[in-house]
């Protein structure tokens, strides 16, 4: 996902991008990916890297990820972006829709993988940057039914991070979408109002690598430049 933006961002950085568990190139290792368990392994390339400080930029799960690797080596952030996604945890509601969604996967993956992905973007975008849509929609396809329901249930189990995101020593910022079903930014603003956290909105979907990528490249550059290894 990160690919369009990767050339822009390494004129003047080292960029890693890592496949998660189940996704991209990176095996499943069980029927459950726990937050815990993929921040474990992103650390083991890190440290295979021997790389002991580095800007995190984090998208939805991405985000929680980065959370669960800040709890256990807060030491490694000189910042922390959590890009379309949130601290807190899921309420009894998003747990049944992701119990529903790994139910339906094992029916008609494909057709499931099309509806949801489809409501990550404001309606407009869908046409506006249809040649982008289908792009990232034929990744996500390519993510297997396993990789698929152990983040599901992976992502069901996850605790709220708020202290641990408001007690981290680095720049922090979360970038939303106005536009984003999935994330309450006023109850993000009234939490974070007397934190050291920013914010930044923008005025589309939850896909903001592609609903909003110019603004998006801009402000990402920008929080590195701003918080120098």
């Amino acid at each position: 996902m990160w690919q369009d933006l990767v050339t822009e961002f390494s004129t003047t950085n080292n960029v890693i991008c890592i496949d998660l568990l189940g996704h991209g190139k990176t095996d499943c290792i069980g029927y459950v990916h726990t937050m815990e368990a993929m921040a474990e392994a992103v650390l083991a390339v890190l440290e295979h890297l021997n790389i002991e400080n580095t800007h995190v930029v984090g998208h939805s799960m991405g985000g929680y990820v980065a959370l669960a690797l800040a709890e256990k080596k807060p030491e490694l952030f000189k910042g922390l972006c959590l890009m379309n996604s949130t601290y807190e945890t899921d309420d009894n509601t998003r747990k049944r829709i992701r119990t529903r969604a790994s139910e339906m996967a094992q029916q008609n993956y494909e057709v499931l993988v099309q509806m949801s992905f489809a409501n990550l973007f404001a309606p407009e975008s869908k046409v506006k940057y249809e040649a982008a849509y289908e792009k990232a929609l034929q990744l996500a396809l390519e993510t297997p039914l396993q990789g698929y329901i152990a983040a599901q249930e992976g992502m069901k189990l996850r605790p709220d991070r708020f202290e641990v995101l408001k007690n981290l020593k680095c720049k922090k910022i979360i970038i939303a979408g106005k536009k984003d079903s999935l994330i309450d930014t006023d109850q993000i603003l009234e939490k974070i109002k007397t934190t050291d956290i920013d914010f930044i909105e923008f005025s589309e979907g939850h896909m903001s690598y592609i609903e909003n990528k110019s603004e998006l490249s801009d402000n990402i550059l920008l929080f590195i430049e701003n918080s120098p290894l």
